[in-house]
């Protein structure tokens, strides 16, 4: 069987963890470290992007790292951001129901407009 046959019996959540087990998560904000533009925003886990990947601005598929045990995308932030008119999706990997909201709370006071869409049990 073709891969595309395979892959297109997995769900999206299994496709997206496929997606970040089989790429180079590169981190370039680590918790803590500030926003490169914006210094009031402080990154409450690591933050990158997934190398060989295309996300919805062009560049590696974002992604938050968490500190859960499961190999899995956790949640998924979709995101519409006016200053840089575009929309994208963030990928939220290994994070605790504690780290999701975290990720929320990080957005709420941005111009960029998050919701967030949590992997069912």
């Amino acid at each position: 069987m073709a891969d595309f046959e395979m892959w297109a019996r997995l769900s999206l959540w299994e496709q997206a963890d496929l997606l970040v087990n089989t790429a180079e998560i590169v981190i370039d904000r680590p918790a803590g470290s500030t926003h490169p533009t914006v210094r009031s925003f402080v990154y409450p886990l690591d933050y990158g992007f997934l190398r060989d990947t295309q996300g919805g601005d062009g560049e590696g598929i974002d992604v938050w790292v968490g500190s859960a045990a499961a190999p899995v995308v956790s949640a998924v932030a979709c995101t519409v951001d006016l200053v840089k008119r575009n929309s994208e999706v963030k990928f939220l990997w290994q994070c605790s129901p504690e780290e999701i909201a975290m990720v929320e709370r990080f957005y709420a006071p941005q111009p960029q407009a998050a919701v967030m869409v949590r992997r069912p049990s």
